[in-house]
């Protein structure tokens, strides 16, 4: 392969999410998203000051665990952790994220996974990079074809992987920039604003259409999160999820409903910590083409909202956790 279709990175590895609401997260990851516990850690506080962390896996992760859940004081996004695709691509990466200066250095790797290194981008977004990886092997659940990793839970949203995340952050442009030369991360679409930069700016690293988006926090905060994604099976799956958080008192902020940018049909809720969860199905949207060039939309473009014309609500530019006045 030559070095412009050859991606380093594999895939988004795993996320830690903080929430100050520590069970009644768990609860909605581990009973309504049906995600197993596989590790715990830590010893519980009140009111946000333990440092309990669970372990869960999305039904067909590979790898152990697929989201870290940690309590803290406020919600947001801890480590984020990506796979690369050999040793050889990971020694690679270090030394490009070295070049940058915003290296971290090696630490022990989470459960599961082996040696990793530490990083941050230029928002201060705590990140890490890793190869080596323990993958599952089902016990109580194990599979009826042996080609998926556990057996479909059959209960709740049954969310089968992790699918992207979302970065809020004060400079669109520098972020996407290091994500593009630090991990060879390449652009799918953007949104250009008129007086010069990005609004927001999606990025993939094998043939899905986006694994990482940066978006501008109107806040200028800094080191915050706008969502994390998990993808179920199917567009009819989202439907019936919206239901089931209607049912359990979740806050459904938009959708479902399909976005222009990338076509993803989509449903945005809080979970109780107040994280902007989505749950997300691209259909058949792959980019299989090598040189497919990148997609740029318009402010006003993007004023015609989304794909079948409902407006992007308010909250979708200024909720983002943790939270800030």
């Amino acid at each position: 392969m030559t070095e412009f279709t050859s991606f380093d990175v594999a895939h988004l590895g795993n996320v830690e999410l903080l929430t100050p609401t520590f069970e009644k997260s768990l609860w909605f990851f581990r009973d309504l998203l049906a995600m197993r516990v596989v590790a715990e850690s830590g010893e519980a506080g009140t009111s946000g000051s333990g440092n309990r962390s669970v372990y869960l896996r999305t039904w067909d992760e590979y790898q152990l665990y697929t989201v870290k859940l940690t309590e803290a004081a406020d919600a947001g996004v801890g480590r984020t952790s990506f796979r690369t695709t050999s040793q050889e691509a990971l020694e690679r990466r270090v030394a490009a994220i070295e070049a940058t200066g915003l290296g971290v250095g090696w630490i022990d790797g989470e459960v599961g996974t082996g040696p990793t290194y530490a990083f941050r981008d230029p928002d201060g977004h705590d990140l890490a990079i890793y190869y080596e990886t323990e993958r599952y092997v089902a016990t109580d659940d194990k599979p009826a074809l042996k080609n998926q990793a556990s057996a479909f839970p059959g209960r709740g949203v049954n969310a089968r992987r992790l699918d992207h995340i979302n970065f809020l952050a004060k400079d669109v442009v520098a972020n996407g920039e290091f994500v593009a030369s630090a991990l060879r991360g390449r652009e799918s679409e953007r949104i250009k604003l008129d007086d010069g930069g990005y609004a927001a700016w999606w990025f993939h690293f094998n043939n899905k259409s986006y694994d990482i988006v940066y978006s501008d926090d109107w806040l200028k905060h800094g080191n915050r999160l706008h969502h994390v994604a998990f993808a179920p099976d199917t567009r009819e799956d989202i439907l019936k999820a919206a239901d089931i958080f209607l049912e359990n008192g979740i806050h459904i902020e938009s959708g479902p409903h399909k976005h222009a940018i990338n076509q993803t049909f989509f449903l945005y809720v809080w979970e109780p910590g107040g994280n902007r969860i989505e749950l997300a199905n691209a259909g058949a949207r792959l980019l299989l083409d090598p040189d497919s060039p990148v997609v740029e939309w318009t402010q006003e473009e993007r004023k015609k909202g989304q794909a079948w014309g409902m407006k992007t609500i308010e909250t979708f530019h200024t909720h983002g956790t943790p939270n800030v006045q």
